[in-house]
């Protein structure tokens, strides 16, 4: 029995006269509360690339977390084999010896430590107790340009931007030379060029047999790259079909349970007043000279590659900047001074940072807490916090953005991408922003929570929020934006209205051609 793919133009045949790869059969797992998985199975073939998609909370990182150790045997029930024996992983160390090779949505850097010695984490090469580095350093660089990433090996991984973080990961996970690959969200932070690097390794360890799980809710790539697709839905199987054999709305309906409406909210907005106005603004070495203006109740959107000085420009604005900025910042006609985080949330500014979980929240602490660490003001008097404040304000959030948890005390970390975005966000508006700054504001949530999210951002800036919005989705950026603005190199090269921007016009002008816009 075979099954024919068709990937780079030519037909690849994967043989199905032995035991599959990686058979998960019958997957039940519990946590307080509630059944993440409910009898799930998944087969994965030598030569096969097999999505998985689903809603957050679906069950799709529970699962992979039970192929790559992290829930051990006993901790699960149902059977795992690997090219038929059956296998009961009693940590992550049995699963890789296993050939099983993990790039997670959430990265697992250690930011102290360089490029190299996080790809070689446990496994550097040395000789009599002495780290061979120049070894380390060569092998780091040649891992690091299959994936395109070409800097010194040595820089430290903090001084990385998140899409760099997650290239690390990938050459990482590649360095195992893993018989199964699989992948969370690999392309949420990634270029449209960047993510060709990474499907054109994908594709190559196919050819070599690898068995590839591919977990994305950017369905276009799943379409583009996957031979079969399994839907999960709170914790089931919904069906396992050829990709060949879907389309990308008959997908959706089954992640779901419903029919998708628009996407994009129909943007019918007013404008008012100029609120937030930047001007000259420098920040070495990525923000070189940025000026612009959002008015009232309008989203700009600002577009670029990796590298263009985007999320620093935020950052920046802020008063996040690793280096001292200059230029001049007003709101509402007032010159300001903001030159830390306090400043710039003392002046209405609010800020959704790309890296939800080392920026936006405390993960051990709960959605309540969360909510109200920038609006303690409203809760307290006389230096104390008034608990039935507290509970009521964070109640409402809750409610207003429908944030699924067992209880406001649930720890955020134990929360789905999508919910633990909406703590972010909530925490916001619980603030009284006048100026909101999105930064990826749906990196790695669902397609369902992303149409809650673009009807919130509509409906803030229809409420007379200024919004600054960064993503590296053009549709997101061409279906939400009344003007964008894109930058190359720290620098403003074009805006555009909303009528007028297109796809191709953004691209000519991110990688630095205006004059072909």
């Amino acid at each position: 029995m075979t099954v024919a793919s068709h990937l780079n133009g030519g037909v690849k045949y994967t043989h199905r006269d032995r035991a599959p790869l990686v058979s998960m059969s019958r997957i039940e797992k519990s946590f307080p509360g509630t059944r993440a998985l409910k009898g799930v199975t998944l087969d994965v073939w030598p030569g096969e690339i097999h999505a998985v998609v689903g809603e957050n909370g679906a069950g799709k990182s529970t699962l992979i977390k039970i192929l790559a150790g992290i829930y051990p045997a006993g901790q699960y029930e149902g059977e795992i084999h690997i090219d038929g024996r059956e296998e009961r992983f009693r940590g992550i160390h049995d699963a890789e010896l296993s050939g099983v090779g993990v790039v997670h949505q959430e990265l697992s850097l250690v930011p102290e430590l360089c490029v190299a010695e996080n790809i070689f984490i446990g496994r550097v090469p040395h000789r009599g107790g002495i780290v061979r580095w120049n070894e380390m350093l060569k092998r780091a660089r040649e891992w690091m340009s299959k994936v395109g990433l070409h800097l010194d090996p040595e820089t430290p991984v903090s001084r990385l931007g998140i899409a760099q973080q997650q290239l690390v990961e990938i050459a990482k996970a590649l360095s195992y030379h893993a018989r199964i690959m699989v992948l969370d969200e690999p392309t949420s932070a990634l270029t449209g060029a960047e993510a060709e690097t990474l499907f054109a390794i994908l594709r190559d360890l196919a050819t070599q047999g690898a068995g590839i799980i591919y977990i994305s809710h950017r369905l276009a790539e799943v379409f583009q790259l996957s031979d079969r697709i399994t839907v999960l839905r709170d914790g089931m199987n919904v069906a396992t079909e050829e990709t060949g054999k879907l389309d990308q709305s008959s997908v959706i309906k089954m992640m779901v349970g419903r029919e998708m409406s628009q996407l994009f909210p129909a943007v019918r907005r007013l404008p008012g007043e100029v609120v937030f106005e930047v001007q000259n603004i420098c920040s070495p070495p990525r923000v070189k000279d940025v000026s612009f203006a959002v008015r009232k109740g309008e989203v700009l959107g600002i577009a670029g590659l990796m590298g263009a000085g985007r999320s620093e420009l935020l950052m920046a604005l802020f008063g996040a900047a690793e280096t001292k900025i200059s230029g001049r910042v007003m709101i509402e006609g007032r010159a300001v001074d903001i030159s830390s985080p306090e400043d710039a949330i003392h002046q209405g500014i609010a800020f959704v940072t790309e890296d939800r979980r080392r920026f936006g929240l405390v993960l051990d602490d709960s959605i309540l807490h969360n909510l109200t660490l920038a609006a303690l003001n409203q809760i307290s008097a006389r230096m104390l916090t008034s608990e039935a404040n507290e509970m009521s304000l964070g109640d409402s959030i809750v409610r207003d953005l429908q944030i699924k948890a067992p209880s406001l005390f649930t720890a955020v970390g134990t929360l789905s991408g999508g919910n633990q975005q909406k703590v972010v966000l909530g925490k916001w508006l619980m603030a009284k922003p006048k100026v909101l700054f999105l930064d990826e504001p749906t990196r790695g949530i669902d397609v369902g929570a992303k149409e809650e999210f673009y009807r919130r951002i509509d409906e803030l800036a229809k409420q007379g929020l200024a919004i600054v919005l960064v993503s590296s989705e053009l549709e997101e950026i061409l279906g939400l934006s009344d003007r964008i603005m894109v930058l190359h190199q720290g620098v403003v090269v074009k805006e555009f209205s909303r009528a007028d921007a297109t796809s191709d016009k953004i691209m000519a002008c991110a990688i630095g051609h205006p004059e072909l816009a």
